[in-house]
């Protein structure tokens, strides 16, 4: 009987860490299969900077999703929003459908995690699936990852002018002057997000933000957005600046909320 093949797998997730591992190892490895577990509810952004890494790398990406979508499993759960403490949508909309993806193959598992970043990642349960840290392993860090983003003329995605991760356009992970940035660029997905937290008919409300409602929110943007753009205002608006990028992640760790669902940042 034959021995079966073992399957690479790099999961992007329309972020800066992934697709640079995908720049790092695309010739490196041509048998790799590269996934994006789409929810649906990702920022066009997100959708544009997929079609830019297929176009520059030559590569094909499959898109995995859970065939049911996030308003089913929001109807299964009660209208209850996922939420830190609550992270139903990674289980359905993320994890399931990469496991389904890889069945019973025996598959090592890419993940774009830098040398300089004390995580793990997403680590599958599954024994059939091993992970390895390309970045960790040759020591690269975040301006390594600029570097490479750069010399392959993918760049940084657009969402990066006011958003610091990837993920759905109302992930709870979201810090306040990124929800108040979602207004003004995606007025229309900010109203739906408005939508998703409106009182239900048992009289129940959830928010996604602790403490108030986005259209509270929306009310101090001002306040919200001023320290932000004090601080943006020293960096060169570039696309491919670091010191931008950093500066953006640094002025939102500063609100010191939890760390992003990190299956989704694969």
């Amino acid at each position: 009987m034959a021995e079966s093949k073992v399957r690479h797998i790099l999961g992007l997730s329309g972020g800066k860490d992934s697709t640079a591992l995908a720049v790092l190892l695309h010739k490196e490895i041509p048998e790799m299969e590269y996934f994006f577990c789409d929810t649906h509810k990702e920022l066009p952004e997100t959708y544009e900077y997929l079609d830019r890494i297929k176009a520059r790398l030559g590569i094909k990406i499959h898109y995995l999703s859970d065939k049911r979508g996030f308003d089913h499993w929001l109807a299964i759960h009660d209208g209850l929003l996922p939420s830190p403490q609550m992270r139903w949508c990674t289980v359905k909309m993320k994890i399931k459908p990469l496991e389904d993806f890889v069945g019973d193959d025996e598959a090592v598992s890419y993940i774009g995690i830098r040398a300089d970043e004390n995580r793990d990642g997403y680590i599958s349960t599954k024994p059939n699936i091993k992970p390895v840290f390309p970045f960790k392993e040759r020591g690269l860090v975040k301006a390594d990852i600029i570097r490479l983003l750069e010399d392959s003329g993918i760049g940084l995605p657009d969402y990066y002018r006011w958003r610091s991760r990837s993920g759905c356009f109302f992930c709870f992970f979201q810090r306040k002057y990124e929800w108040v940035m979602l207004a003004q660029e995606h007025p229309d997905l900010f109203q739906k997000a408005v939508e998703y937290e409106s009182n239900h008919a048992d009289g129940r409300t959830y928010t996604w933000t602790d403490g108030e409602s986005l259209l509270q929110l929306l009310e101090r943007k001002d306040e919200i957005i001023a320290p932000h753009e004090k601080l943006m205002v020293k960096e060169k608006k570039t696309a491919f600046n670091l010191h931008l990028v950093e500066a953006l992640e640094e002025s939102l760790n500063q609100e010191k909320e939890d760390l992003p669902c990190l299956v989704c940042h694969l």
